[in-house]
């Protein structure tokens, strides 16, 4: 048996942008609000929804596919396929196993994660585990959502925050630590902040068709990010040995611009950190938040190869991770 490596690297990324841009100004007549109003309450100005044709499958396939490419890898060396998704309707099969073979890989393990906004560093973190235990040699991590079918239009506290679209990562051996260790959990307690508003048999049962929208807690979501996962974020930089000094880019779940903001004071970050704001134009695709965000900043020059990177996430659940990465 071959000797299983002792690190784990991010090797390649994609992104898939859906087509259809949403401003601000599409939203706000349903919920008798304005366009100031969403920006200054969440940094919005418009988000991405998909077209009819641009379903999970479709936008997590082209992100994987990209990322491969980037990453110099054929479909065939994919041992294992990870998807992060909430929005994924038909219960089976798994949405990985469509996505993998779409992608012409070889019969690889594909499986889906749910944890809502915190998944793709969760998948992150299974894929550098599975790396270094020997189990996996490349994995490809997916994060898509299409939460334009999950909201309700009349909801004055989200109609204006979610979004859809997919990013991805290959997860690769690395000679050198490139992925640091996961700091993550969950707060049951606190799960109804964030809900499916009804349980789908409910739904089902119903003799009015309509989706069981999601619902949140707004401001109880804020005090809960903004203070409890600054300190998560300082403790995956412990644990990966790194202080904030060392830090190049942080990139937080795309939830909301105050929240970021909050979360960089509580952490103390130089001002030379680069921080991720994809939320302005692409609005909060939950478990694709983090992969398009990066996607952003290299492509406005914040982040390059070798950037230390401090991702964090959190949602649904109340379900949260954080790992310090290298930039591929």
């Amino acid at each position: 048996m071959a000797d299983s490596p002792r690190h784990a690297r991010l090797s390649g990324l994609g992104a898939y942008r859906p087509s259809v841009v949403v401003p601000n100004s599409a939203i706000v007549g349903r919920i008798d609000s304005s366009d100031e109003w969403v920006q200054q309450r969440s940094g919005i100005r418009e988000r991405r929804w998909s077209a009819p044709e641009e379903t999970v499958r479709h936008m997590a396939v082209e992100a994987g596919r990209q990322a491969l490419e980037r990453a110099g890898l054929e479909p065939a060396q994919i041992d294992c396929v990870i998807v992060a998704t909430v929005s994924h309707f038909q219960q089976l099969p798994a949405l990985a196993t469509l996505v993998a073979h779409d992608l012409g890989t070889e019969q690889p393990a594909a499986f889906d994660i749910s944890a809502a906004c915190a998944g793709f560093c969760h998948g992150v973190a299974l894929a550098a585990d599975l790396v270094r235990g020997g189990s996996s040699r490349h994995v490809l991590v997916i994060g898509v959502e299409r939460l334009s079918e999950f909201t309700d239009p009349d909801d004055r506290g989200t109609a204006f925050i979610f979004a859809d679209g997919a990013g991805a990562a290959v997860v690769s051996p690395s000679d050198v630590p490139a992925i640091g260790p996961v700091v993550w959990g969950s707060d049951g307690s606190q799960a109804d902040l964030i809900a499916q508003r009804e349980d789908w048999r409910d739904v089902v049962a119903s003799d009015e068709p309509r989706m069981p929208y999601l619902t949140m807690q707004g401001s109880a979501v804020f005090r809960w990010a903004s203070f409890a996962m600054a300190k998560v974020g300082l403790e995956a930089l412990e644990r990966a040995g790194i202080g904030v000094d060392e830090l190049d880019c942080f990139v937080p779940h795309q939830a909301n611009n105050r929240i970021t903001d909050a979360m960089a004071r509580a952490m103390h970050l130089p001002e030379r950190v680069r921080i991720a704001r994809d939320v302005v134009e692409q609005g909060n695709t939950s478990a694709a938040s983090i992969p398009l965000a990066l996607d952003r900043m290299y492509a406005d020059g914040d982040a390059a190869p070798g950037d230390r990177a401090l991702l964090i996430a959190f949602g649904s659940g109340l379900a949260y991770a954080a790992q310090v990465v290298v930039l591929p």
